[in-house]
């Protein structure tokens, strides 16, 4: 797969949006079991961010939100995810 650094982008602003509420964080890490200095150590890699992404698109409010959020079309979170580490694997929900 080709790395795509739109990609990327996005899915770092999904890692600041959600770290930027605690609520959400707390939520993002109690479903990962990630620790905060994992999220800190791998911010920049692409697998913690397919996961950030993963977490915004199991609600369409969440979704709409984080566009909201960064003036992004709400598949714009779709399409990285898609780019991203295990994007291109089959969805069987």
């Amino acid at each position: 797969m080709r790395k795509d650094p739109r990609a990327e982008v996005v899915g770092l602003q999904a890692l600041a949006w959600v770290a930027a509420d605690e609520g959400r964080l707390a939520a993002f890490l109690a479903a990962t079991g990630a620790d905060i200095g994992a999220l800190r150590a791998r911010a920049a890699d692409p697998a913690l961010l397919a996961a950030v992404l993963d977490f915004v698109l199991q609600d369409d409010r969440t979704v709409l939100a984080f566009a909201a959020a960064h003036d992004l079309p709400p598949q714009a979170a779709a399409a990285a995810r898609a780019a991203l580490p295990g994007g291109d694997l089959p969805h069987w929900t």
